[in-house]
């Protein structure tokens, strides 16, 4: 405990220091080092210093916590997170591949989005949620093994949406080079110049940095659903009659045996 409250202090203190702080001998120290799989103290210092690198976030207390100023520091910087991640979805994608995808889409035989993992999980569903209001036949999977047989019943005339934050999703990867392989179009959503993003034969590029707080959700999902609203709004605008004859004709049955309120949104 004492090595983890202050990450900082063991990676430079000298055996002696680190002695006093835990209130061991030095060769208490030692025998510690050794035990939790460390050639000795440097080494062990050694791989502290690699785990800061890698994960301070997940090692350090954000500012404020356990003051009275949390409160307000939190609600104020999960919003800034927000809003930051929208307008990085906003810079990041371009007019013209949102248009191309949404041209794609509006003429596909069958849809299908692909995402693992919390984040995209998330947003393969909202793909699902999102389409069939245009009449698109779509669908959405997370599972790994669904993702590949569903890929391998594409072809020329079908479209699969690929989501990952990082691009680095084997699944999501080997699923959307199935797709494509039997002549499937993939439209990927994810990390620009990432594996994913270089197999796609439409990369949509949204990357948010993650806020160095591990205690908060990440933000990234909302640049996410922002580029799936995109999408969705420019396949509807590439049909406009026929995607209004359909969502009134959603919303007049949303209205049966309801109070008639036609103000509120497509869907609770």
């Amino acid at each position: 405990m004492a090595l983890l409250a202050d990450v900082e202090f063991s990676i430079h203190a000298s055996n002696a220091e680190l002695a006093r702080r835990a209130r061991v001998s030095e060769p208490t120290v030692t025998r510690f080092s050794r035990s939790v799989g460390c050639r000795g103290v440097r080494d062990l210092k050694v791989r502290l210093a690699q785990a800061m690198a890698v994960g301070r976030i997940y090692l350090e207390l954000p500012p404020h916590v356990g003051t009275d100023l949390a409160r307000p520091a939190l609600w104020r910087s999960v919003f800034q997170e927000i809003r930051r991640a929208i307008a990085a979805a906003e810079e990041g994608l371009r007019r013209e591949d949102i248009e191309r995808a949404a041209e794609a889409i509006s003429r596909c035989s069958k849809l299908a989005a692909f995402g693992v993992g919390g984040g995209s999980t998330l947003a393969a569903m909202e793909v699902q949620n999102r389409f069939f209001r245009l009449g698109i036949a779509v669908s959405h999977t997370s599972d790994p093994i669904l993702m590949r047989m569903v890929a391998a019943t594409f072809g020329r005339g079908d479209v699969v949406v690929a989501i990952s934050t990082t691009g680095m999703a084997k699944e999501v990867i080997e699923a959307a080079g199935i797709a494509k392989q039997y002549g499937a179009l993939v439209v990927a959503i994810t990390k620009p110049q990432s594996r994913l993003a270089s197999i796609a034969d439409i990369a949509l590029g949204v990357h948010v940095p993650e806020a160095p707080d591990a205690l908060k959700p990440t933000a990234s999902r909302y640049a996410f659903l922002a580029a799936i609203d995109l999408l969705a709004a420019s396949t509807a605008y590439c049909k406009p009659l026929e995607g209004q004859t359909r969502m009134r004709r959603i919303k007049y049955e949303l209205l049966k045996g309801t109070d008639g309120n036609s103000n509120g949104p497509l869907g609770d």
